[in-house]
């Protein structure tokens, strides 16, 4: 058997297990989620880190600090109707969101600044982990989730969860072209969003 063909097969065994134990802690089994976490923890803490390769070396969030915040705060969906793993990603970037989020506005309470440039198109790879712009973007996306909840979903899952195209019509159960065209949709709104003189901000390509 090949290299790819054994990564794979890994894989397809990993979201088994991990939709097995969602479900089984859906259904009252205390001990799902602990055995759960070992099985995704690499891939938080991979999308984790996207979120703070932008950041400077002693920014105060760390993305094993910033996975475990998500498991503690995960142990609160214990009555969520799981679906599979895809489902769990997509909640876990719910959960980062806010993190960051929170993060954000506790680091503006002490520090001014000025907004900086943020670039949607390079986020699903290295994040913008900044504390202005991570306010702006999400009060963007409460404002586009008003008018078009699906397109703010797409840019939650992409921008703040780190999936990929697949990954997010995965988890949204759409097409990846409809990803794709929701992506570029609500990126142009939220660059003209952001680029209102009173933000000060801007999303770019």
């Amino acid at each position: 058997m090949s290299a790819d063909a054994q990564r794979s097969e890994g894989n397809a065994s990993a979201s088994t297990d991990a939709t097995q134990l969602l479900r089984a802690w859906r259904e009252g089994d205390k001990s799902a989620l602990e055995r759960l976490m070992p099985i995704v923890y690499q891939d938080l803490r991979r999308r984790a880190r996207g979120y703070l390769l932008a950041e400077r070396a002693d920014h105060t969030l760390q993305a094993t600090a910033l996975v475990n915040e998500v498991y503690i705060r995960m142990v609160d969906y214990r009555r969520m109707q799981w679906q599979d793993r895809a489902h769990f990603f997509a909640v876990s970037a719910q959960l980062m969101r806010r993190i960051l989020v929170e993060h954000a506005r506790r680091r503006n309470l002490k520090r001014g600044g000025g907004m900086r440039h943020v670039s949607l198109e390079q986020a699903p790879e290295v994040g913008c982990a900044r504390t202005r712009e991570v306010i702006a973007l999400d009060e963007a996306l409460n404002e586009l989730a008003r008018m078009d909840p699906r397109k703010a979903r797409v840019v939650e899952l992409r921008y703040f969860g780190g999936l990929s195209v697949e990954e997010t019509a995965e988890a949204l159960s759409i097409s990846a072209v409809t990803v794709r065209r929701d992506w570029t949709s609500a990126k142009a709104w939220l660059y003209r969003e952001l680029s209102a003189p009173a933000v000060g901000a801007v999303v770019r390509d």
